[in-house]
């Protein structure tokens, strides 16, 4: 007997008290273990249209709902005795006359029409616009739309909409939106007859088979989000497919990036006996996130852990370098300013200003490991707006000839150099370190490191596995991966199905960020038929006229989130940097609420606060964000716009600024709050829904 969970069972069991969730476990690694055990007390449910359903007491007042056949036993709810029967009335499970996909449906209550008199004499309002009224029944079904709700969804207006797809089957809820849109759905897959409906892709988002115990310990103790597990089918594609070359997913912020490379590293894993598979993303505070995940996953097949390696992409660099070439030395920016500064000083004849020798530098010369001023004036500078002849690259060529000469003198590296080495190394090796490689957040590795991982080899079947968002680059300058010979064209994917952040919210950030980003090669991110799968509050935009009154503000609107039921810990307030500090934390202290500042380990604490700046908040979620202190000259960053060397580079200032104001707004999923004083930044007028 195979037996099973339901995304519905996991969500009912969070709402339970920790002593009630600890019994509910007990009951159901109980029935796993023996179905048929005579102390298992069943009861048939009456008056309910599955006959399958069945409870099972837990305690006194808390049962289970299982829908019970020959073949398997299924966990789909839990709850106290009366809500736990009234939901299993409300509902049957059944396959799907079109797709043969195994669906839990809600039973459509038929309410009369109650008709008020009318008393009052108004004028005639415009009726809403029928979302689904021409589209054909049969198309509505192959949506997987179950039949009984054919008729709302064929009435369904804007008001209704979101309403509506709460009580539908999550294939036919994303179809519709997509509809309503102006997309084209991928219409649910059609299986035979005679395939077992619960084997059905769409089935396998709402159901999971559980293989043994630790199996089902691992799915009811880690508090993932349902999609961590269950994976739509435009997912586990990705996971699961095999690529003849490097790929690259990406997808806007809560399409579950993460979560595909996560279980593509998996995966590999399995599929590959011999193979040592390399998960890695920019920056340690997310490598360390992507461990703790990834130990969850595979917590039951530690074989698998041993072949499985997780780090930061700068970490690895200096673990493969000290066995080679011992403990390397890098130079600081501040050393390699000074350097930058002393030969510019010393070289007669050139304007250029200190800053834009070091963007040239830290831009160009020293991350493409140019050694030589052939390389350096052939060189094709992708991405920079200030054109050079040859007379003024010669002129950079000597400041820079001279800070190589320095560096090496003192023996010292950059973080490039060390690369530029292990990579040399490696190159003569016969077999790489690692077989395959699946980077995160892959929009902020930059060229070392991908000119690294372009050698564990850019022409073997899944050998490299990227995921990522050219919308949230924050932290690198672009630049050519075909350059490096990572050549994605052809093997690009995208992710449009929003799982963390709510319709609103989604809607007003995308508004920071064109409809289509492309990259230096020219491949290209269509962000349009993007949907949220849950309906939301709109986002609250407030500008003041002091720092007093925002404060107070915020502050108010935190506790009465805390009071409708939100966890402190549930709640997040995002600065742009750390000059900001202690603006908020004038509103976190009036709240008499715990609250911490994370830093770089980005470790949140249960019942408290989080404070920290938009660089930081990358890979991080919160039920509800405040966005504060959005002034002008504070987004975009005035210090910033200063720094630019030329007019010219402006524009990718305010590109990145806008990045990391959608990075700091997408991290809310339930409700947004964006505060600044008097003047606000320009980017809110774009949030400003019109």
């Amino acid at each position: 007997m195979e037996f099973r969970i339901a995304d519905t069972f996991t969500a009912s069991l969070a709402n339970l008290t920790g002593a009630e969730q600890k019994a509910v476990k007990t009951t159901a690694f109980d029935l796993q273990l023996n179905p048929a055990n005579p102390g298992m007390q069943f009861h048939r449910i009456e008056n309910v249209k599955d006959s399958h359903f069945w409870s099972v007491r837990v305690n006194r007042d808390i049962r289970l709902i299982v829908h019970k056949s020959d073949a398997s036993l299924l966990l789909c709810y839990v709850d106290h005795h009366d809500d736990a029967y009234h939901w299993a009335r409300r509902r049957k499970i059944e396959r799907h006359p079109r797709t043969g996909a195994a669906q839990l449906v809600e039973i459509r209550e038929r309410i009369k029409e109650i008709i008020v008199p009318k008393y009052i004499e108004t004028a005639p309002q415009p009726e809403k616009r029928l979302l689904f009224a021409e589209t054909p029944v049969d198309y509505l079904s192959r949506c997987g739309v179950p039949d009984e709700w054919i008729g709302d969804v064929r009435n369904a207006t804007e008001d209704t909409l979101f309403d509506l797809t709460e009580h539908l089957p999550t294939e036919a809820a994303e179809a519709l939106l997509e509809l309503a849109t102006g997309g084209v759905p991928t219409l649910a897959v059609e299986a035979a007859k005679d395939v077992d409906p619960f084997r059905h892709p769409d089935a396998q988002r709402r159901f999971r088979v559980m293989a043994d115990a630790e199996d089902l310990r691992r799915a009811l103790d880690y508090p993932w989000e349902k999609w961590t597990v269950f994976l739509h089918p435009a997912q586990r594609e990705l996971v699961e497919k095999e690529f003849g070359g490097p790929v690259r997913v990406s997808g806007s912020a809560g399409t579950g990036k993460t979560i595909v490379a996560l279980h593509r590293a998996v995966h590999l894993a399995r599929n590959n006996p011999d193979a040592r598979i390399l998960l890695t993303t920019f920056s340690r505070t997310l490598a360390n996130a992507l461990d703790n995940q990834l130990r969850r996953l595979i917590e039951h097949e530690p074989r698998l852990a041993e072949r499985l390696e997780v780090f930061a992409i700068g970490d690895l660099g200096r673990k493969l370098y000290k066995p080679n070439f011992g403990e390397p030395r890098l130079a600081t920016e501040a050393q390699v300013r000074r350097l930058l500064k002393e030969a510019g000083d010393d070289t007669i004849g050139h304007r250029f200003s200190d800053r834009f020798i070091y963007s040239e530098w830290s831009d160009v010369v020293d991350p493409w490991q140019l050694n030589d001023w052939e390389s350096y004036r052939d060189i094709r500078r992708l991405g920079q707006k200030k054109r050079l002849n040859e007379q003024q690259r010669e002129l950079l060529w000597g400041i820079f000839r001279k800070v190589r000469a320095n560096l090496a003198q003192d023996d010292l590296l950059t973080h490039a150099g060390m690369f530029d080495r292990i990579t040399t190394r490696l190159s003569e090796y016969t077999h790489p370190p690692f077989d395959c490689a699946v980077v995160d957040e892959a929009q902020d590795i930059g060229v070392p490191e991908l000119r690294f991982l372009a050698t564990l080899g850019t022409n073997r079947p899944d050998s490299l596995f990227f995921t990522g968002d050219l919308g949230q680059r924050i932290f690198q300058h672009p630049f050519s991966w075909k350059a490096l010979g990572i050549n994605i064209r052809g093997r690009s994917r995208a992710l449009k199905i929003n799982y963390r952040t709510s319709h609103q919210i989604r809607r007003h950030a995308d508004r920071l960020l064109p409809t289509v980003l492309s990259d230096i090669d020219g491949n290209t991110e269509d962000r349009s038929g993007a949907i949220s799968i849950f309906d939301g509050t709109p986002p609250e935009r407030k500008v003041f006229t002091d720092n007093e009154s925002e404060s107070a503000y915020v502050c108010q609107w935190i506790k009465d989130r805390v009071r409708s039921g939100y966890r402190p810990d549930e709640i997040g307030v995002i600065i742009r940097s750390s000059h900001q500090v202690s603006r908020a934390a004038t509103a976190l202290d009036a709240t008499e609420i715990p609250w911490i500042e994370l830093d770089r380990k980005l470790i949140t604490r249960s019942g408290h606060l989080s404070l920290c700046t938009m660089h930081l908040a990358k890979g991080l979620e919160f039920r509800a964000v405040v966005v504060m202190a959005c002034d002008d000259e504070v987004i975009p960053l005035q210090e910033r716009l200063e720094s630019a060397a030329e007019e010219s580079e402006l524009e990718e200032i305010y590109q990145t600024e806008r990045h990391l104001l959608y990075v700091a707004c997408t991290r809310a999923r339930d409700r947004l709050l964006i505060t600044a004083t008097e003047p606000a930044s320009e980017f809110l007028d774009d949030i400003t829904e019109t």
